[in-house]
């Protein structure tokens, strides 16, 4: 590995979900000096499972991490989408060998905290610092430098910045005004032994059945001994203007007109905490002097396309690669063209599957005449084709 490429250019990456973990693997991996500063007390995720598609895959593989993802994960055979009020299959993805060998990678499923876990130790392997107990106030620019503060008064020095603290971002302000959209939807999970659950489910599948105002997720996890399922609906508290919505007394009766399948399943789910969704309208622009946006603080999607994580782990890739590219030739002062490059390249791309995650989520949660339809569509796709699923699972930036 050429550890050469960025001369020992020093990064700070701002906060340490998957995104930033990634980020201060992939650009470690370069040769910078990269500090990672993450608020919590120490490094972990909270939540379940996580799809990673084929576009995520292939940077694991370069990264040399595939093959320890896929033995804590799941290789599912297909991605089926059913009904949620009679259970049909509408339309099913085969993930096999025709499939793999499309897109140059797997579709896999792993718990959230296995990645982060693994890319974690990557990280620290590769030579990253990585820093729990920071919470950070900001990232100003003071010539060819980049100084962040902390809360409590300490400051670090850098090239550059790289903001990834998620949806809420403290640093996102410094660039924009804008607020996090609740999408009105929120979202339980519950993962569990298998041996622990009643639930009549496909082992070998993602299954996704889709409803009016509601879906539902099932998909096996760690070696297929525990089970992960995700229910999303509609809130009415939320419709009738609540400021707390989507609280359990809501969960039972959002699923009522499901089929007995999906009303098994809503039984076996965390009820102690539930995730209201939100996501941000897209920005152009993710740069502040030597500060870039990345991860959720510059596109946080809601989760219709499964590829919130992938899209951090597509940012640190990016920014990594075109840096190394293209610093040898502008060196240190060249960092603000860098970054730039790196937003002009990214934000269409990602801007684009925040938008597509949102009418894609209104497709899902039809009801009536337009339900119907939509089955039908579903029905009769051409399941041999790739074409509408190309752009996204098949994306491979340059680096030029």
């Amino acid at each position: 590995m050429d550890r050469t490429d960025l001369n020992k250019a020093q990064i700070v990456v701002v906060g340490g979900g998957i995104g930033g973990v990634a980020a201060a693997l992939a650009l470690a991996r370069k040769g910078t000096e990269v500090t990672l500063l993450e608020q919590a007390p120490e490094f972990g995720e909270v939540g379940a499972g996580l799809q990673i598609g084929p576009h995520g895959s292939r940077i694991l593989s370069k990264w040399g991490l595939l093959e320890s993802a896929l033995a804590q994960g799941v290789r599912p055979k297909n991605l089926v989408f059913r009904d949620a009020l009679t259970a049909e299959v509408l339309t099913t993805i085969d993930l096999g060998n025709a499939f793999r060998a499309h897109y140059d990678g797997p579709y896999f499923v792993i718990h959230r905290s296995d990645l982060h876990r693994l890319l974690v130790d990557a990280a620290r392997a590769a030579g990253a610092n990585l820093v729990t107990g920071v919470t950070v106030q900001s990232a100003v620019t003071d010539g060819d430098r980049a100084i962040v503060t902390s809360a409590d008064g300490r400051t670090w020095q850098a090239d550059v910045v790289l903001g990834m603290d998620g949806l809420r971002s403290t640093l996102r302000q410094q660039i924009s005004e804008d607020v996090p959209v609740a999408s009105g939807y929120v979202a339980y999970r519950g993962t569990f032994p298998v041996d622990e659950v009643d639930v009549n489910y496909d082992p070998d599948d993602v299954v996704g059945y889709i409803g009016p105002g509601c879906h539902f997720i099932q998909y096996p996890l760690r070696g297929g001994t525990m089970l992960n399922q995700v229910a999303v609906f509609e809130s009415p508290g939320f419709t009738r203007g609540a400021a707390e919505w989507g609280g359990p007394d809501e969960l039972a009766n959002a699923f009522a007109r499901c089929h007995q399948s999906v009303r098994d399943g809503i039984e076996h789910l965390w009820t102690d905490r539930w995730w209201p969704m939100y996501d941000r309208e897209p920005i152009d622009n993710w740069v502040n002097g030597r500060l870039i946006l990345l991860g959720d603080a510059a596109h946080p999607p809601l989760q219709y396309l499964a590829s919130g994580a992938v899209m951090a782990i597509e940012d640190a890739d990016y920014i990594a690669e075109h840096a190394a590219h293209r610093y040898p030739s502008l060196g240190a002062e060249g960092w603000p063209l860098i970054l730039a490059e790196v937003n002009k390249h990214r934000a269409p791309r990602c801007n684009r599957i925040l938008t597509t995650g949102r009418m894609w989520g209104e497709l899902w949660h039809f009801d009536g005449t337009a339900r119907l339809a939509r089955n039908e569509l579903f029905r009769t796709r051409d399941t041999a084709s790739y074409k509408y699923t190309d752009w996204l699972w098949a994306y491979s930036p340059t680096y030029a």
